[in-house]
């Protein structure tokens, strides 16, 4: 069942479950793009292709928020709000690991080795390297894990999961970054847990909010 967190004639936003693909990759699974269309063709009985145009991604078992333009002006507009960092991502975070600090920023660079799908943190600037903002603070810790909030000012590819791992706190199920045992479903615990932005077309404020994931971990913050 489609979970939609908001739709109008621009944009439709959708939280997706860990596991599902935002686009298209080289297994073939049918990704939330497709999905969306799917959704939208039934739902107003639409001939032909359908538009949607994919505004930006989160990481295959990452949940969460994720928006869709439903035009082609509303694709160019909202691509533009995401290059101007004019929209606020939320992030919350799992870690077995309580952070030495309760709240901070943490400034890195970081490099992907696109062969191997995985990101690299330097403390120092580094030739390759992009700089890399989040801000972080704990909002409570129950059944020996750590709820932090996240808000990244730069989206690079697995900044949040590096940059936590950084500091000792990897992301709870998160493997590819120091932490000891997958979750059973494969998803990590991060959760893209609101986005807000200007409409690209209304100009008013929206702001979109993705209930949490229905499993044992995060069942004693929900």
């Amino acid at each position: 069942m489609l979970s939609i967190l908001y739709e109008d004639n621009h944009l439709l936003a959708i939280n997706k479950v860990a596991g599902t693909l935002v686009q298209g990759d080289a297994t073939g699974d049918k990704p939330l793009v497709e999905i969306g269309k799917d959704y939208i063709k039934e739902k107003y009985q639409k001939p032909g292709e359908v538009f949607l145009g994919v505004v930006h991604r989160l990481d295959r078992p990452v949940s969460g928020v994720v928006v869709f333009a439903r035009t082609s002006k509303a694709l160019e507009r909202m691509n533009e709000l995401f290059r101007n960092k004019a929209t606020q991502k939320t992030y919350w975070a799992l870690v077995a690991t309580k952070p030495a600090a309760s709240c901070g920023t943490l400034i890195h660079w970081l490099v992907k080795d696109e062969k191997k799908n995985k990101t690299t943190a330097y403390k120092k600037e580094h030739p390759q390297g992009q700089r890399s903002e989040l801000s972080y603070r704990l909002i409570e810790s129950k059944s020996g894990m750590h709820l932090l909030e996240v808000k990244p000012v730069t989206g690079r590819p697995h900044q949040i999961r590096v940059q936590l791992a950084s500091m000792n706190c990897p992301i709870v199920g998160d493997v590819k970054y120091g932490f000891d045992v997958p979750n059973p479903d494969g998803s990590i615990c991060l959760h893209a847990r609101q986005l807000e932005f200007i409409h690209p077309v209304k100009k008013e404020p929206v702001i979109i909010m993705a209930q949490l994931p229905k499993n044992q971990f995060w069942k004693p913050f929900g």
